[in-house]
């Protein structure tokens, strides 16, 4: 299990059951506490989503903070599901995405479903949504396009921004 995962699942499981939240250990890599980047966590409970939270922008110091603030986040506060319970932490599995800046796609040939998430972005800007790469089911740019639309609840005939963004995925 990669580091980052470690550290998702011990601030998941230290918050479920304590309330609390870790401070990053102190053996951890240079490299994550000297870089940012924007971070999701994904759990998923018996292979079916159960949370999914993040930021496409850095907000912490570091890429480790960013883990565990957005671990716990999709544990407690994803609106979707309820808060994860102590009995559910032995079913579940995680998945840390780290992003690359967001890129402005001038023209949507420039998307691949299976190498880039996307950022759609209202034209007034206070609409956004985001879908990650190489989802399982998202096979094309229109889908990717539509979802991303549907989950920031944009009229995918209305004028949108569009962002693509890489991920480093680990689970």
């Amino acid at each position: 299990m990669h580091l980052l995962v470690e550290l998702a699942k011990s601030a998941i499981e230290n918050y479920v059951t304590s309330g609390t939240e870790i401070t990053v250990p102190l053996h951890f890599l240079n490299d994550l506490l000297n870089k940012k980047a924007g971070v999701f966590v994904t759990i998923e409970k018996d292979k079916e989503l159960r949370g999914c939270i993040g930021t496409y922008l850095p907000c912490h110091k570091n890429i480790a903070e960013e883990t565990i603030h957005n671990a716990i986040l999709a544990a407690a506060e994803d609106y979707r599901f309820g808060p994860i319970k102590k009995d559910e932490l032995p079913h579940l599995s995680f998945t840390v995405y780290i992003l690359g800046e967001p890129e402005l796609v001038r023209d949507q040939k420039e998307l691949n479903p299976k190498k880039y998430g996307v950022i759609v972005e209202s034209s007034d800007k206070k609409r956004v949504g985001l879908l990650l790469p190489d989802l399982k089911g998202v096979d094309t740019i229109s889908e990717q396009i539509s979802i991303a639309c549907a989950k920031a609840e944009i009229d995918p005939s209305e004028h949108i921004i569009i962002y693509k963004f890489t991920a480093e995925k680990y689970q």
